[in-house]
């Protein structure tokens, strides 16, 4: 058995803030080293709920599918089948949960998992992948403590609760 990619870190923001920064401010922090096209203008797109793409999208309209989401459960879980540069016959599955360990503070924990379906390629995609996530992340870390501040002060300025 190939065991799931695990990690767990903290980010300094409310748990909604950092779901919704992974999926609707995507586009914000996902480094282009990490797309199919590569160009510096795409946008990386979640679409809401279980069934929903998600996808990059060139300027000039064209869209490339990386995974598709299982589970939609703001501001806690999110699970997705991911085939970013693969077929999607060959998909592994993440799942990210999102809790709540202070007001400003959350603790995000992804699991990678699905690496025994692909035979022979699994450890080799697994190892990849661990190196991918090493490199993503500190750009979502930075995208929540960057964002919280600005969102609170948005929110409060105009006058809703």
């Amino acid at each position: 058995m190939i065991e799931p990619l695990r990690l767990s870190f903290e980010v300094a923001c409310s748990a909604a803030h950092a779901f919704d920064v992974w999926t609707a401010r995507t586009t914000l922090w996902w480094p282009t080293s990490h797309t199919v096209t590569a160009q510096s203008d795409i946008e990386v797109l979640f679409e809401p709920g279980a069934g929903g793409r998600i996808f990059e999208r060139t300027a000039d309209g064209r869209e490339v599918d990386w995974g598709e989401i299982i589970a939609w459960e703001p501001p806690h879980r999110l699970v997705y089948l991911w085939h970013l540069r693969v077929d999607r016959a060959d998909a592994t599955q993440v799942e990210i949960r999102f809790q709540a360990v202070g007001d400003e503070t959350t603790q995000v924990d992804i699991e990678h998992r699905g690496w025994d379906r692909l035979g022979t390629d699994g450890q080799a995609r697994r190892d990849a992948n661990a190196g991918g996530w090493a490199s993503l992340l500190p750009h979502f870390v930075a995208a929540c403590r960057r964002d919280a501040v600005p969102q609170a002060s948005v929110s409060l300025s105009d006058g809703s609760e």
